[in-house]
Formats: structure tokens, sequence, C-alpha cells
């Protein structure tokens, strides 16, 4: 329920309709705007009504939220919601955010080198994987802990932001520690105790869509993760399963559009898992620019031919800094920069 409060209302009015709200077992949300101060209740419908709001000489208006996910929709949440990851990068505000780096940790010289790479193009936030959930048993895992130390190593030499993906609940705490932003990857998406844990935490979380998630199925997962307390959310769309077999999965970039029309939350996207082709990465990042996205997830590696983990669809470093080239005359033809 979304509740507008009168012009000139106190803040101890707003505060006694919130304390009603809560006595009903509700949950109160308090959104001062510069011009209205907005209210939201979110909980059983029936009890909501019972409320009777329309009648408080300080509310203008009562309407109920549609969205089965509330408190992310834009019908409580009017305007973009702006994450920050680390010291310097701004997600979803006029900076076009790209994160950059390799699938996973492999040793200190390879993230080392990588992290120049990155850095020489003005990028400030490093991913890569210290777990690595892969589809076969057979396949490279990741360092694990030995992984996240690196992380912590390379991330303060280069005063590099740092994002690395959580597997599960038992390394929440190692991982917090560490990382500027959690990463929830594809398998994890509907992993509600997994969304719930990185809901009490105050870190940034990247959400990635499931590989056969619905839109609606990847709101209602960031639901469970603002609705424990922590807002700080961003989506990202890394494709989807289709019959399409040319490419490791079909970027879906109308989720995108589609997306920013009903939440706030700002959304980039995965270019590299979205097609698992080197050679489409750098068009498909210009055309997620384009289309509205908050910025891109890319996988870059010094030798990618080496790589433990994704090399086929990882950038070499000369392929990245040419991206980062194209890139600009895009995001100025639509309002934004690097």
């Amino acid at each position: 329920m979304i509740i507008v409060l009168r012009p000139g209302s106190s803040k101890e009015t707003a505060e006694e309709i919130l304390s009603r709200i809560e006595k009903m077992g509700c949950k109160p949300l308090y959104m001062p705007g510069t011009e209205r101060v907005v209210l939201g209740a979110i909980g059983d419908e029936r009890v909501l009504e019972s409320l009777q709001l329309e009648g408080h000489p300080a509310v203008e208006s009562v309407s109920p939220v549609l969205a089965p996910y509330k408190m992310v929709s834009r019908e409580l949440h009017p305007h973009d919601s702006v994450i920050k990851i680390g010291a310097d990068l701004e997600v979803g505000s006029n900076q076009f955010a790209v994160i950059a780096g390799p699938c996973a940790v492999e040793s200190y010289d390879q993230l080392d080198r990588t992290a120049e790479v990155i850095q020489k193009q003005n990028v400030k936030c490093l991913r890569a994987g210290a777990f690595k959930p892969r589809t076969s048993p057979y396949s490279f895992q990741g360092l694990g802990g030995e992984g996240i130390a690196l992380l912590s190593r390379v991330s303060k030499q280069r005063k590099l932001a740092v994002v690395t993906e959580l597997v599960e609940i038992a390394d929440i705490d190692l991982v917090t520690r560490t990382v500027d932003a959690i990463q929830i990857g594809t398998r994890n998406m509907q992993n509600f105790r997994l969304l719930e844990a990185v809901g009490d935490t105050d870190r940034p979380v990247i959400l990635k869509r499931g590989m056969a998630a619905t839109i609606k199925d990847l709101l209602l997962a960031a639901e469970y993760i603002v609705s424990r307390g922590n807002p700080n959310v961003i989506l990202c769309e890394r494709g989807i399963k289709t019959f399409e077999q040319v490419t490791r999965n079909t970027l879906d970039l109308s989720a995108v559009a589609y997306i920013k029309q009903r939440s706030h939350l700002p959304v980039i996207v995965d270019p590299s898992h979205g097609t698992g082709v080197r050679e489409l990465v750098s068009p498909m990042t210009r055309a997620a620019a384009a289309c509205g996205a908050d910025g891109v997830m890319i996988e870059v590696h010094v030798n990618p031919s080496e790589a433990l983990s994704d090399g086929k669809q990882s950038l070499y470093p000369d392929q990245f800094a040419a991206l980062m080239r194209t890139l600009k005359p895009v995001l100025q033809a639509v309002g934004r920069e690097l």
C-alpha cells in the first residue's frame, strides 16, 4: 500500500501513521520526497484495508501496490536507486559502470596483471570468482579461501573495488569481510535462504538472472533481499537458455528496458556469459549501453587461451581497450559517461 501525505504534513504525523501500520503487524516504510512525504505499508492485504487510512486528515491518497514484488517496484519507489560499490563507482547514476576481470582467480600474477589491464582503462571495479559453481564436477572449482585472500591483496594494492560470487551461506563472513559487492550467480538466483542471508548484510548485491528465469522471477528474488533490509541490489541480465545453439545463451536486452520501467533498481548486463562468444562481447556491450543498461560486467583475461574458466568468452587486453574506445560515443549519444 502507498500512502501519500498532504503537503505540509509533519514528521510527527508520519511517525504516528507508521506506528499504526507497525502495530498491525505490517512493515512500515518512510519515503520523504521533495514535494510529498510518501509512506508504504507491506503485509496482509486484509489487514492493510482495516487500517482505513483514507479518512486520516493528513492523508491525500491511498493506493495498493499491484506488482507482486513490492519494495523493488516503481509503484512504491518511483525514483531510480543509485548503488555505490567501493569509493568511486555509482551504479544507476549518469556514470556507466564497467566491472571487469577474469572469470576466476587463478594466481596472484594472473589476477594482478588483469587488474593492471582494466585499471589502464580507468575501470574502478575488479570482478573475479574465488568460488566457482560449475556444471561439471571435474571443471575448475576455484581457489576458495586462497582466492579471497588474493582478491583482497590485489584490491588493496591496485585500489580497486572488488566483486566476487558467494555460493553458500557458510562463506558469507569470509566474503563480506573482503569484497565491496557480492555476486549471486544464475544457479543461486532462487536459493532463497542465501538471498535472505545477503539481505541481512550491508553489502551491495549483484543478482544475476537465472538461466531459465522469467523477469518476474528475477524481481521476486530481488524482493527477498530488499525485504530483509538491504536495499543495495543491482540486477544483472546475463542471458537465458533458448533453442539457439550458436551462442552460449540468448542475451535478452528487452529485459533491461522492461525492468527499468517496472523497477527502481539499477540493471547491468553480462555480455560475456550472455553470448559465450568473445567476438560478440563488444557489440553486445554497446547494445546494452544503447538500450538503457546502467553498466556491464565483462570477462577480461591477460591470456584467455590459458584461462582455467571461460577462456572462449574472455577478452584479450587489446580487445578490451578497443571496446572502451568504441563505447564512449555510444554513451555520449545516450547522455552517459564512463
